[in-house]
């Protein structure tokens, strides 16, 4: 079924040109990703397909039959109404009665919930409310009765997932799903669980993405917005990456070609010709038409830099014996690790566990509880955080760049001006002049890693650096960190960008334990699955195992009685070891939500750890036990 049809489409923003007379068709099943750098109209594309925005020229026309669903990277919401409204926003029969189930299933109010569950079998509506289940608690969204108001940025950006997730599965069946960054403030497991659910749904999808493995799982085509055209690749993004590079060698062949004849008809021209004939006037038409082709430029991507880095001396780093709590939420406890010249390291691990605490002691930001940080005389740090650029008063890009340096040493002795490197980061000179309160947030993102890079640090630290990035920005930072001979250290979600860059790991699996896993991210999920797949082997042999033990034990029974006194300690034994199990695993819910004031989490650490203590003693008890029966 044709979905959607877009015929010599354009779009501009005053005298700055998004896209030209650009067409494209959209089919049932397609799975396109959407690839351009920041600015060159991707948001503005998605937008126009959803309604929000109208072209300049050109028509669309997309199928009455077909819903479109618009996932945003700015999320909007009726911000005084809680979770469960914003997301259950429909009014239909089987929303409603999903709505009132979820909320009466977080209440102690019988009579309502058995009223709710009436409803729910009146309307058949079980099998859709398992679905809701699941992306609301792959997404880990608990609190459904919290204002959305009151929700961080991730979250907001979780809630409003499932919103378009709840949606499409509700609308129906000819959807075309719109989606612009969706992995943006998701784990790698969250990132993991929406691969495999639009694979399943076998939706037709239209989406931007920075992840290069999301997009080669889910995607089969890959369109990109170039110079203000429309290119499309079948395949996944390496096939992209080689069509690309053939079609940029086509271009630059057919360039040189036009220099050639450019050449030869300006010394033509320059005879000044008399337009005495049809003849000499179509070729002196035909020669602006060369000069427009030969004077065309290809934009480059790859940056190679050899940059005259302040060297490194001997020591470098020292941690020794380091700890650190805050409260009794332990960061780390005894870490030791001597850094050494070039290190690439990945630091990975659960929210909370302390990765942010790490770097900002590693920088002497954060003191330790105890122990030792010695950071050698020759380190220079460049730092890369979270918290975006750091703007006084508004100004031009070019001068914020050169607020830092007006050059920037290279190691053959020659220098780049402020200017020549903003270009190697995609700036190019007219965009230099604008104001840095213009930019968009991509934008503004790749302009704070260039003006970190632009400091030539020799150790950078680089917090979540890939979020908000375009794919052609991420090529060029990886090109350029490839290259780099200082030490790095990398927090990222982004498996491809921790592949191609790190070495080992530190993997902060919480209550102050640091791993050094020895391989890239992608060798350490799969270790981490074996881990639990044999975690979840083990689990089901001890069931097996306490089976047979309880059926040996039934054999016993007949042959040996236990003293009244030893069978009534048994017996209870058995009612003990349940209700303990049932309270840790509520315990162990509880401390899974995010939203958890301090002073309970600390409450419900020092229960859990009671109950796990009286569950071993009471389980070896029970062994005991039975063996003398």
């Amino acid at each position: 079924m044709h979905y959607v049809s877009a015929e010599g489409i354009s779009k501009s923003y005053g005298i700055k040109p998004l896209f030209h007379n650009i067409s494209f068709h959209i089919s049932e099943g397609d799975k396109i990703a959407l690839v351009a750098k920041n600015g060159s109209g991707k948001s503005t594309l998605l937008k126009i397909l959803s309604g929000q925005e109208t072209t300049d020229s050109g028509t669309v026309w997309i199928h009455k039959d077909v819903t479109v669903a618009l996932f945003e990277q700015e999320p909007k919401f009726k911000e005084n109404l809680s979770v469960l409204d914003n997301i259950f926003h429909h009014n239909h029969p089987v929303i409603n009665a999903i709505k009132n189930y979820e909320a009466v299933s977080e209440t102690d109010d019988a009579e309502k919930l058995g009223e709710a569950i009436i409803k729910m079998d009146e309307l058949g509506a079980w099998d859709f409310d398992t679905k809701v289940k699941q992306i609301l608690g792959k997404l880990n969204i608990h609190h459904l009765q919290q204002a959305v108001g009151q929700l961080s940025g991730g979250q907001r950006k979780r809630v409003a997932l499932a919103q378009t997730l709840i949606d499409i599965g509700f609308e129906h069946k000819h959807v075309l799903l719109i989606m612009d960054e969706p992995t943006n403030h998701l784990d790698v497991g969250m990132v993991e669980w929406l691969e495999h659910y639009l694979n399943q749904e076998k939706v037709t999808l239209l989406m931007v993405t920075h992840d290069r493995y999301f997009l080669d799982d889910v995607c089969n085509e890959v369109w990109e917005l170039e110079g203000s055209t429309l290119y499309e690749h079948r395949g996944n993004y390496e096939n992209f990456l080689e069509k690309k590079a053939a079609r940029i060698e086509s271009q630059q062949a057919s360039i040189d070609k036009a220099k050639n004849e450019y050449r030869k008809e300006l010394e033509w021209m320059r005879k000044q010709p008399k337009a005495r004939s049809t003849k000499a006037q179509s070729r002196i038409d035909n020669f602006y038409d060369v000069e427009a082709r030969a004077k065309q430029k290809i934009e480059d991507n790859q940056v190679q830099l050899q940059m005259k880095m302040n060297r490194l001396g001997g020591k470098i780093a020292e941690l020794k014996k380091v700890y650190k709590s805050f409260g009794d939420k332990v960061i780390l406890k005894g870490f030791d690790y001597t850094f050494k010249r070039g290190e690439r390291i990945g630091i990975v691990g659960v929210n909370g566990a302390g990765k942010s605490t790490f770097l900002q002691m590693l920088q002497g930001h954060e003191q330790a509880d105890s122990g030792k940080i010695n950071i050698g005389d020759t380190v220079i740090f460049g730092n890369f955080s979270q918290q975006g650029l750091e703007i006084k008063e508004d100004m031009r890009v070019i001068e914020y760049v050169k607020n830092i340096a007006e050059n920037f040493p290279l190691a053959d002795g020659s220098t780049l001006s402020a200017a020549q490197f903003l270009q190697l980061f995609l700036f190019p000179p007219d965009q230099q002049y604008t104001y840095l309160s213009k930019l968009s947030g991509g934008e503004k993102k790749r302009l704070q890693i260039l003006t970190v890079l632009f400091r030539n640090p020799n150790f950078l630290v680089l917090d979540e650096p890939t979020n908000d990035l375009d794919l052609p920005t991420l090529s060029v930072l990886e090109n350029f960190l490839s290259e780099y001979q200082g030490c790095l250290i990398v927090v990222s979600h982004d498996r491809y960008f921790m592949d191609r860059l790190v070495d080992h790991l530190f993997v902060f699996e919480g209550d102050g334990v640091i791993r050094d896993f020895p391989g890239n991210y992608s060798q350490y999920r799969i270790w981490q699955k074996d881990n639990e797949k044999k975690e979840a082997e083990a689990k089901v042999q001890a069931a097996e195992t306490k089976k047979l033990t309880e059926e040996k034990t039934e054999v016993k029974k007949d042959k040996k009685k236990l003293s009244y006194k030893e069978q009534r300690e048994f017996e209870q034994l058995e009612k003990d070891i349940p209700a303990l199990e049932q309270e840790k695993t509520e315990i162990s819910e509880k401390m899974s939500n995010p939203s958890l004031a301090y002073e309970e989490l600390q409450k419900l650490s020092a229960r859990i750890t009671e109950v796990t203590n009286a569950l071993e003693e009471k389980e070896m008890r029970w062994l005991e036990l039975s063996e003398l029966a």
